[in-house]
């Protein structure tokens, strides 16, 4: 427990970033799966999520939700994993 009147506050501020951040980070996390879950079966249907994905991923590094990095690296390895599949696929 706090015992400065600004570490109260620094609480709060760190409760009301997280609740805010929350929703994003979740959406952002279950597109990523969908996209993931989507290369595993259909490939036309995998392209449509890869770019919803990478779009929410874009969005929560803008917004300050996941670094910037975080969302490159993520976006890098989404898009690996669906040129491994395409390729695959044309052959």
């Amino acid at each position: 427990m706090p015992n400065l009147r600004s570490s109260f506050k620094r609480v709060r501020v760190a409760g009301k970033k997280a609740a805010r951040n929350r929703p994003i980070r979740t959406f952002t996390r279950t597109l990523v799966a969908t996209a993931q879950e989507a290369m595993t079966s259909h490939v036309e249907d995998s392209s449509q999520a890869l770019q919803q994905a990478l779009r929410q991923l874009d969005r929560a590094a803008s917004k300050g939700v996941i670094h910037p990095n975080n969302a490159a690296r993520r976006k890098s390895r989404l898009v690996q994993r669906f040129n491994a599949l395409t390729r695959v696929q044309e052959t």
